[in-house]
């Protein structure tokens, strides 16, 4: 088994948010897109008024911070991870609301009756999944008919690629987890929803200072490296520097799927 698709090695990448704060500030800072890919995600929802909304794997729950007065027209809306430490931080940046539900839930076995959702979301997770079929079973149990549910992932040639590829020396191994990609989203996802559409984000990285870039690799699980010191690897790094920036490709975008 894969072991980003290792249920142990997933809760231990994602026991604090340490690692995914600093792997969201350099597209804060560097992304040429300045719409942001949580902003490009949340434009797809469209209106939530009235809803009840499942978010699976909610993260630090950055993508609903500000998002106040649209969760007051909601339902209700779950936010859930699989890590204890991930809710949290989740509960910490969005806060207490009466229309929120904070929950530790796994995808493969989510605790609520059939039918029960007019939306499902879970971005950036499904590759985590040791059994994604069975998880993508229990998404379209719970989901109303013609409910919605939204998946955003990466794609195969994207950040991961670049940095195995172009950064040599025999320093870099990718390990990134393609179960669930742009590319074999549609294949994995039809057999469960009537509709899929996939829509791609189109962005890149423009990196101007390598102790950002290094700092970002090292929080990188999907990258085996030579030992090597943060220092060795900045000095690396500035090597890729042309006209002042190192342009790294990314390969972003979701599924949106109707029950």
């Amino acid at each position: 088994m894969n072991n980003m698709n290792n249920s142990s090695k997933v809760q231990e990448q994602y026991k604090t948010s340490g690692n995914l704060a600093t792997r969201i500030s350099i597209h804060d800072k560097y992304s040429v897109n300045k719409m942001g890919f949580g902003n490009w995600i949340f434009s797809h929802y469209g209106d939530l008024s009235g809803l009840r909304v499942l978010e699976l794997g909610c993260g630090n729950g950055a993508m609903w911070m500000g998002k106040g007065r649209i969760v007051d027209q909601m339902n209700e809306l779950y936010l859930t991870d699989f890590s204890e430490g991930m809710l949290r931080s989740a509960f910490v940046n969005v806060g207490k609301h009466n229309k929120i539900r904070y929950k530790i839930i796994d995808i493969q076995d989510i605790p609520y009756e059939d039918n029960s959702f007019d939306v499902v979301i879970a971005n950036m997770m499904l590759y985590h999944v040791p059994e994604i079929h069975k998880g993508l079973r229990e998404v379209r149990r719970v989901l109303k008919k013609s409910g919605k549910f939204f998946a955003a992932t990466y794609g195969e040639h994207g950040i991961s690629e670049y940095i195995a590829s172009r950064l040599r020396f025999g320093c870099f191994k990718e390990l990134a987890n393609k179960n669930f990609t742009l590319q074999k989203g549609d294949g994995i996802l039809s057999p469960y929803f009537t509709s899929v559409k996939r829509y791609d984000y189109e962005d890149e990285l423009r990196i101007t200072k390598a102790e950002d870039f290094a700092d970002y690799i090292l929080s990188m699980t999907v990258l085996s490296r030579a030992d090597m010191s943060r220092e060795q690897l900045i000095n690396i790094l500035k090597i890729q520097i042309e006209n002042g920036v190192i342009r790294v490709p990314k390969e972003y975008g979701m599924f949106v799927c109707e029950k």
